[in-house]
């Protein structure tokens, strides 16, 4: 079983709007409605794909039943820990550009944290691999994904920002999966082989660069997974997908180069999908011929990484 942990989870809202225009009346052309938050959409993904998977998080008011009885809808198990306050939605807007409003989320009492922790432990015992995803709600502990990873036996992949991401990266989790500007804020350097080798740690780090594809700093040596060109579309649970797709390697073993191969595949089929948290499993097996691994940086014997010969 995966756990996918989503302390900030949502009610997503995505508008098409072919013709958006800032200061007038809009006509949407489509409305989709699905719960949502990182965590929620990689559980989703990896249930599309057919993986065991469980979505934890908070869930509170009615938005909170609204996430739990979409998920159930969908046939995702979840056992998300209820809060007095109210969860929270988010709005997505396509046109030309894609334009994202986030609400806050609900004030998390010190009683619902425990409450949380005591779920996640118990989850946590049965899992294979846990996915620490998005932003914490008020009221939760700044470092709460670093005391998650030391509750977790199986390994942790690590996907926030900021505070949230910094101490986290105290617990040393076993990936963590920055986009490119959470990547710089992290670091404090806007060259990402730089900055994955500071964040790597005792495990590995995978840097979403957009079209750039990502570039990974890995047992195995610095990877870069890319497509032959990128995919147009609705960007906005791209990296989710790419959690989903490094915790399904995980779980299976695969190596490095092959793990990368599919996770940038299934990002790239999240992207054609007009709603986060959906691919289509079909469209893999041509993705996954379009994407191209190499490696920019090998890993020396004495353990350093060394400059690969082309």
């Amino acid at each position: 079983m995966i756990l996918t942990v989503t302390p900030n989870a949502a009610l997503d809202d995505t508008y098409e709007v072919p013709d958006a225009r800032t200061g007038e009346v809009n006509r949407v052309a489509a409305v989709h409605r699905r719960p949502g938050g990182k965590g929620v959409n990689v559980a989703r993904v990896l249930h599309g794909l057919g993986h065991e998977v469980v979505a934890a998080g908070f869930a509170g008011g009615t938005v909170g039943a609204g996430i739990e009885a979409g998920l159930a809808s969908l046939g995702v198990p979840s056992a998300f820990t209820r809060t007095a306050g109210e969860s929270r939605r988010t709005v997505t807007v396509v046109a030309a550009e894609v334009t994202v409003f986030n609400e806050p989320g609900p004030t998390v009492t010190a009683a619902e944290w425990d409450a949380f922790a005591r779920d996640y432990g118990r989850l946590a015992r049965d899992a294979e691999v846990v996915v620490l995803s998005g932003s914490l709600p008020p009221g939760v502990p700044p470092d709460a994904y670093a005391r998650l990873v030391r509750l977790a036996d199986a390994p942790v992949i690590l996907d926030a920002d900021g505070e949230a991401l910094r101490l986290g990266l105290a617990a040393r989790p076993d990936v963590v999966k920055p986009n490119a500007a959470e990547l710089a804020r992290a670091t404090g350097t806007d060259d990402p082989a730089a900055g994955i080798r500071a964040l790597r740690g005792a495990g590995a780090a995978v840097a979403s660069l957009g079209a750039g594809g990502v570039l990974a700093a890995t047992p195995d040596g610095v990877l870069r997974a890319e497509l032959d060109r990128p995919e147009a579309g609705n960007p906005t649970g791209a990296g989710d997908a790419l959690a989903a797709g490094l915790a399904a390697g995980l779980a299976g073993g695969l190596p490095w180069p092959e793990r990368l191969r599919r996770a940038v595949a299934l990002a790239a089929c999240a992207v054609r999908s007009p709603v986060a948290g959906e691919v289509d499993a079909a469209e893999l097996p041509a993705l996954l011929a379009r994407v191209t691994v190499r490696t920019e940086e090998a890993v020396s014997e004495e353990g350093h990484a060394a400059r690969a010969h082309e």
